[in-house]
């Protein structure tokens, strides 16, 4: 693969050496030209074009379908991954007594939206973590006859544990448990497939390593599951008949469709769908090698100069983030010194946190590593 070719089509590397993919990440310059034409037809034609952005959402959705090897109908584009657990949380036929499961360590997104629940009588439960990582067994553990719903990150934002979504989900079957991923950390950069994987609802965001922009995500669920959940925020496009203003018809969309209540935010949807052909363009499989195989250069670089690898680093569990535990380092100093000299990383739960994807490089690492090692020596 030649990744100097997609290196020059990110923008972000004339300036800065970008680890922070877990956060907010930058754009593609085929998502920055897309937004341009959508807004200079915007401020040319206003609506006249309409049926142009329409066709494109839709190919949009087929491509977040060939993301997560699903039917374009199963998926719905939302706003944000919260949006998207929202949906489930408030929708879910819950009755007093049932529980939800999730990682002690998830990030907020995936813990307030089920603690809101605790008014409806339904508990929320977490998991701790050990060793930096979450256990079956410590799930299998805590399920009971009331758990209804597991929720789980596809990676967890603050240690970088990879779960396996695979095992999760046939114990969710096994139990007649349904099972939610939070797929932000690691759609994009890890394949998935909901054919394979036992996967009843998922959420994500565009704007980490699908290299999207903030405000347009997406959001799957099972098709014989759509009637299940109470349907809310319902809105003049969730209906079947949605183009047709003169007629009043309740018939909600027997799909994931029925979630889109109004008017999408086509600019980030386009943005998105730009980044999300260069991605498949260069195969998921192809660009889980190489983060796997820069976060790896990483970890070996900062164990020589003695920073701590707290992230697990077995095979299985291995993602795009790396935290690390640096001896005599204040994180939040670190982070800050490091982007005076062009290098943006992060630090999460009192650990530094670096998040490469593909178009990175091993000169920006070994850039990285030599100023960690300066800032150890003062």
């Amino acid at each position: 693969m030649d990744w100097s070719r997609y290196r020059a089509e990110m923008p972000i590397t004339e300036r800065w050496a970008f680890f922070d993919h877990a956060a907010v990440a930058p754009i593609t310059a085929r998502a920055q030209k897309a937004i341009n034409e959508w807004a200079a037809d915007m401020a040319q034609n206003g609506d006249v074009m309409e049926h142009r952005w329409v066709q494109r959402i839709e190919e949009v959705r087929g491509l977040a379908a060939r993301l997560l090897d699903a039917d374009p109908v199963d998926v719905a584009f939302i706003k944000n991954t919260s949006e998207g657990i929202g949906i489930v949380a408030e929708g879910f036929p819950w009755k007093p007594g049932d529980n939800i499961l999730a990682a002690a360590e998830e990030y907020p997104a995936n813990i307030y939206p089920w603690m809101n629940l605790a008014s409806r009588g339904v508990e929320f439960r977490t998991v701790p973590s050990r060793d930096g990582r979450i256990w079956i067994d410590d799930i299998r553990s805590a399920i009971d006859s009331r758990t209804r719903v597991i929720s789980l990150s596809f990676v967890e934002f603050a240690s970088g544990f990879h779960n396996d979504l695979d095992a999760v989900g046939a114990l969710c079957r096994e139990r007649g448990i349904y099972f939610f991923v939070d797929a932000i950390q690691g759609l994009g950069v890890f394949p998935l497939s909901v054919k394979k994987t036992p996967i009843d609802f998922l959420s994500a965001d565009g704007h980490k390593w699908m290299l999207g922009t903030e405000g347009a995500g997406i959001f799957y669920i099972r098709r014989d599951l759509v009637d299940m959940l109470h349907a809310v925020d319902i809105g003049w496009n969730s209906v079947i008949g949605a183009r047709n203003f003169g007629k009043i018809d309740f018939r909600l969309k027997p799909n994931a469709g029925r979630w889109e209540s109004g008017s999408l935010n086509v600019g980030g949807i386009a943005a998105l769908g730009a980044s999300l052909e260069m991605l498949l363009e260069i195969g998921i499989p192809a660009i889980a090698e190489r983060v796997t195989e820069l976060t790896d250069y990483l970890c070996q670089r900062a164990g020589r100069i003695g920073q701590e690898v707290y992230s697990s680093r077995r095979p299985e569990d291995k993602s795009g983030i790396v935290s690390l535990v640096a001896p005599r380092t204040d994180p939040i100093q670190l982070v800050r010194s490091l982007k005076k000299e062009g290098i943006v990383i992060n630090q999460r739960a009192g650990r530094l946190r670096i998040s490469p994807h593909f178009y990175n490089t091993h000169a920006e690492i070994d850039r990285l590593i030599d100023l960690f090692g300066r800032a150890q020596s003062r």
